[in-house]
């Protein structure tokens, strides 16, 4: 393998960051921050441009901090590839990110990019914020079951612990791991991701067992997952997949409600929605909160306005919309979604059309 020093002089989108090589050839290089110095092993090198692993840290950033979890650290997670970058930094190249995409992508002049991209705000939380986190499966070093998450590179990391989950659920993923080996002794269930939901207000929690069709233990699994976690009555649900031969994916055929409601509410704005498992909503509650309250102040309705809440989801935005006395038409294509906003719009006393349909084809003349 090729060594060469590098000076880092950004981030890219995606997480790595830039330099160039002694050729003049730009070189990504994942767990570095502009302003380090790393002496780098060139894995992948192309005609325009190479792809390197840091061998040494020859001198650190200013702008470097520590992670508070190695694996991000590492790079052997890939949830968090700015984790070692100072938050006011990240802030910087997210919109850099978004800035170059208008320019290079939209060929919109640089001058009105500037105009047209605000700094972003910054969450008030940079850890413990997340609602929802996802664990993929795979297998320890002993070749047992475990949740984890797969690296860039593809590799998989079993984890103990996920420091973006909220600190009640900080160590729900080695519960839920050892609750899954003891189900799977009879045989293996077919098992292919886990999510977990969590609400430091409404205090709902959810864990949703996302499955292959077939054999299934509902009852054992019901109360295993439940004694597993802090909670005193989570909902426990398992979600079916199958193989959709026509695209490649995977769809979901049902949802299995094996403790508890069956679904997980989170309040907004004043607002309780209930989500059911496969469906979307944002996994950072505050920062939600703020981007609604960024667009319903940007309006400036004039009485006749038609309001249209395309890919909607469960209703974030499509409930203050309603609320402030728009003509709200949303438009949604997962089934799951569909039904959660008709629920929350009656749940919350308010009324909008709700289609249930591909963006594209519902409203083709905005294509």
């Amino acid at each position: 393998m090729i060594t060469e020093e590098i000076v880092i002089h950004s981030l890219a989108y995606g997480g790595d960051g830039v330099g160039k090589l002694a050729d003049g050839r730009t070189v990504f290089v994942a767990g570095t921050c502009p302003g380090d110095t790393v002496l780098a092993g060139v894995k992948e090198s192309k005609e325009r441009f190479a792809r390197a692993v840091v061998e040494e840290l020859l001198e650190a950033s200013p702008e470097r901090v520590t992670a508070p979890c190695q694996e991000a650290c590492t790079g052997r997670c890939g949830g968090c590839p700015w984790a070692h970058v100072a938050y006011e930094q990240q802030l910087f190249w997210k919109r850099r990110a978004v800035a170059d995409a208008l320019i290079r992508v939209a060929k919109i002049d640089e001058a009105a990019v500037e105009g047209l991209v605000a700094p972003c705000i910054p969450s008030k939380k940079q850890w413990h914020y997340r609602n929802k986190v996802e664990f993929q499966v795979g297998q320890d070093v002993a070749g047992r079951f475990s949740l984890g998450a797969h690296a860039a590179a593809g590799s998989f990391d079993p984890l103990a612990s996920c420091h973006l989950a909220a600190k009640s659920m900080l160590k729900a993923p080695k519960a839920l791991t050892g609750s899954l080996r003891y189900l799977q002794q009879g045989g293996e269930l077919g098992i292919e991701r886990v999510g977990l939901r969590f609400s430091a207000r409404t205090g709902d929690v959810e864990v949703a067992v996302w499955t292959r069709t077939g054999r299934f233990p509902r009852a054992q699994a019901a109360k295993v997952l439940t004694d597993a976690l802090p909670a005193k009555k989570p909902s426990i649900v398992r979600v079916l997949l199958k193989d959709d031969t026509k695209t490649k994916a995977r769809k979901v055929t049902g949802v299995e409600s094996l403790a508890g409601r069956g679904c997980w509410t989170e309040e907004i704005g004043g607002r309780v929605m209930r989500l059911t498992a496969p469906s979307f909503f944002q996994v950072n509650t505050p920062g939600a909160e703020e981007l609604v309250r960024l667009v319903m102040e940007g309006l400036e309705p004039d009485g006749s306005d038609i309001a249209l809440a395309l890919y909607s989801g469960a209703g974030t935005f499509t409930l203050p919309l309603a609320e402030a006395s728009y003509d709200t038409v949303a438009v949604e294509s997962a089934g799951s979604s569909v039904r959660d906003l008709r629920y929350n719009l009656e749940h919350n006393g308010l009324d909008a059309e709700v289609i249930g349909g591909d963006v594209g084809r519902e409203l083709p003349e905005l294509g």
